[in-house]
């Protein structure tokens, strides 16, 4: 696909009032561009944003965390080449989700793998008029992917609706791959935390066979306190924190005018997860036992 005629400007944040510990990673972000060096592969169903690797590094500067993942965006489908180039270009300090099918030859995993990236990532939402986003990969192929990604080392993310996860999961945790559920698990706030498709996902957590990343801008209504989603956030935390990560979700595609500042959210996380143990756990020793940091505190 050729350049796009027109982009957005994606909302760089504020820096966090209170300073994230050494080693902190934002579990959860994207890069888009420069769309000369790296055009989209498909046809996007949003205002693509201009989010190179270097303002990508330079977002993460300002929140304090030395390290990053980058989730590669559906509209990149399979081709990876901004994904690692960025991965390149962080020196140590960045890890990817890349986006792979069960017709990749294993040398291929293998070359994504010594390039940084650490998961595939699966995606079971569905556009608003019911298909597959242009690009994503669904679950059926990472079954029949699981074990050359456990022989490599590669975990999978899944992105599905919350309805969803009573099925796929024990069929997905049988591989013996680890997963990460995007998103908060697509909660549904509007059914409270007693919702049975939440609460399989929580009794999954709890026996430690899923991770789940704390995005709160993609499932509440409510921002910028986002109350609604508060009392998930802490069930997931008082179920087992040693399985979750934070995420910004930055360039916030889609979201336009309603994208939130990355600084702000994580203020709300410090306030939400008041104990200090507790935090750095979830910012720093979750993503680095995930996806095998091994970059020290001082920044690239």
């Amino acid at each position: 696909m050729s350049a796009p005629f027109e982009t957005v400007a994606p909302r760089m944040p504020a820096p966090p009032r209170s300073a994230l510990p050494p080693g902190a990673c934002d579990s959860h972000a994207h890069v888009f561009g420069p769309y000369g060096r790296f055009p989209l592969m498909h046809a996007s169903s949003y205002a693509p944003p201009l989010a190179p690797a270097a303002l990508h590094r330079t977002m993460l500067d300002t929140l304090g965390a030395t390290r990053g993942v980058l989730v590669q965006p559906a509209p990149y489908g399979m081709d990876a080449s901004a994904l690692l180039d960025a991965l390149a270009a962080g020196k140590g300090r960045l890890r990817g989700v890349a986006v792979a099918d069960a017709s990749t030859a294993e040398p291929q995993l293998q070359a994504l793998y010594d390039g940084g990236v650490r998961a595939l990532r699966f995606v079971e939402v569905r556009t608003p008029g019911g298909a597959p986003y242009a690009g994503s990969v669904g679950v059926d192929q990472l079954l029949q992917m699981a074990p050359a990604m456990h022989h490599i080392g590669l975990h999978a993310q899944l992105w599905a609706p919350i309805d969803a996860y009573p099925h796929l999961l024990p069929r997905i945790r049988a591989t013996g791959i680890d997963v990460v559920l995007d998103h908060m698990a697509c909660v549904k706030p509007e059914r409270g935390v007693d919702d049975p498709a939440f609460q399989s996902v929580l009794e999954a957590l709890r026996e430690g066979g899923v991770w789940v990343k704390l995005t709160l801008c993609r499932v509440s209504s409510q921002a910028p306190d986002y109350l609604d989603v508060r009392p998930f956030h802490d069930a997931l935390v008082a179920a087992n924190p040693a399985r979750l990560l934070w995420g910004s979700d930055w360039p916030f595609v889609r979201m336009g005018e309603q994208s939130p500042d990355a600084g702000g959210l994580l203020d709300l996380f410090h306030a939400w997860v008041p104990d200090e143990a507790t935090r750095r756990r979830i910012l720093v020793d979750n993503p680095a036992a995930l996806f095998g940091f091994t970059y020290t505190e001082e920044r690239a």
